[in-house]
């Protein structure tokens, strides 16, 4: 299967390896000690449900952030990336929420964050960092908790922090929501953190414990493709803040400190208490969170292939409750179960980005064909089309620091 002329195809960890190797020695003159990588995710069913302390399933994905890495004598953090020629540099003396903006927040927030959580920074030395990525950003497939992830695990390691990989997506929850100033919840950063290879993770947003779920595609030839829209969202603003609102005075309204603690029961007495609109956002949370539970039994029990109607119900319950989707989503779902799919949803915060379809591994190529001529014929920008696989967590990658193969890297480094 291959991707649409508007996007590359993922590159691998070795070239994207390779690739920060030589932006690093670009930006800093000399050559990085370490390489850290970790992935994007997509979530397969649980949306919105995390910050309501609910249960999500995802996994991470075979596309990457990868980040090099040099410690520095001083105290000053210097970081930079493969789409901008910008440096930003800060003392860690100066580090605050308040302090750090833009897309460099995702890294020097978590450096901020790890000190809210106890981390002992008065006694660290400074870093360069430089990151390269083949996760669509904007696409739903959580470019942001990628370099949250990444930079957590190498400070944790290079500075000899001690927190586990829970604590790690605490810190990066904490960097975006106070940091960053998006309210999103644990699961993303969770995802990339602690994914396994064919398999994705339980997560109980409430009490942070998780289960790994195999998913067993190869046993029944199942792929997952994520049509990118290409309709770009941004958590930071507008509907993702309203949703947590809402969820938030249905809370309140109905007595209980999160809507994690209502189940199917009580929606009747909630559509006695709420104005419309608030009623079907609470019923969203509360109907997704039986559908995740649900999801999961079936899939131990029968198998991936019979996991479809919880899929497209969670995809017709943001579209109609939650109201997240855009015409671009709704296009790509019923496409894909035109063409045979088990199912099909949105996938991500929503407001854009992209949807997933369980199918046939024998009819991905026609998918891509159809969403293509789909979106087309709707007048859409063509859609980027491509297969994930479930995939492991975020690593420290091997290298060997000083013996750089690259000869462009190997004159800066002179």
């Amino acid at each position: 299967m291959t991707d649409s002329p508007a996007t590359p195809a993922p590159k691998g960890l070795e070239e994207l390896d390779a690739a920060a190797v030589r932006g690093f020695a670009a930006a800093f003159g000399e050559a990085p000690t370490s390489l850290w990588a970790a992935p994007g995710r997509v979530n397969l069913i649980g949306e919105h449900t995390d910050y309501n302390d609910g249960f999500v399933l995802p996994f991470a994905i075979d596309r990457h952030t990868v980040m090099a890495v040099r410690e520095r004598e001083d105290r000053l953090v210097r970081v930079s990336s493969s789409f901008t020629d910008e440096i930003v540099e800060l003392s860690i003396d100066e580090l605050s929420a308040e302090a750090v903006s833009g897309w460099s927040a995702y890294l020097l927030g978590v450096i901020w964050a790890a000190g809210v959580q106890g981390a002992d920074l008065a006694r660290v030395p400074g870093l360069d960092l430089y990151v390269v990525s083949d996760i669509p950003v904007g696409a739903g497939l959580s470019s942001s908790a990628a370099l949250e992830g990444v930079v957590g695990l190498a400070i944790d390691e290079l500075w000899g922090l001690g927190f586990d990989r829970r604590t790690l997506a605490v810190i990066g929850r904490r960097a975006e929501n106070e940091a960053v100033g998006a309210p999103t919840g644990i699961m993303d950063q969770s995802a990339v953190l602690l994914g396994r290879l064919d398999s994705a993770v339980l997560i109980d947003c409430r009490s942070l414990e998780t289960r790994v779920v195999p998913l067993g595609l190869d046993d029944e030839e199942l792929v997952i493709v994520v049509t990118d829209t290409r309709v770009e969202h941004e958590h930071a603003t507008g509907g993702y803040a309203a949703r947590r609102a809402s969820c938030e005075l249905g809370a309140r309204t109905l007595g209980v400190p999160s809507l994690r603690d209502l189940g199917p029961d009580d929606l009747g007495r909630a559509e006695e208490l709420l104005d419309d609109e608030t009623f079907r956002r609470v019923r969203h949370i509360i109907t997704e969170n039986e559908r995740v539970l649900d999801l999961v039994r079936t899939l131990e029990k029968h198998g991936a292939g019979a996991i479809g109607p919880q899929l497209d119900a969670s995809h017709t319950s943001m579209r109609d409750d939650f109201e997240i989707s855009v015409p671009e989503l709704d296009l790509s779902v019923e496409v894909a179960r035109r063409v045979g799919a088990v199912g099909s949803r949105m996938t991500g915060g929503g407001f854009g980005g992209s949807s997933i379809a369980l199918i046939h591994r024998s009819k991905a190529e026609a998918l891509a064909e159809a969403q293509r001529a789909a979106f087309a014929e709707a007048g859409y920008r063509e859609p980027v089309v491509f297969t994930v696989v479930p995939s492991e967590g975020a690593v420290r990658r091997p290298f060997g620091g000083a013996s750089v193969a690259d000869p462009a890297v190997e004159r800066i480094s002179e």
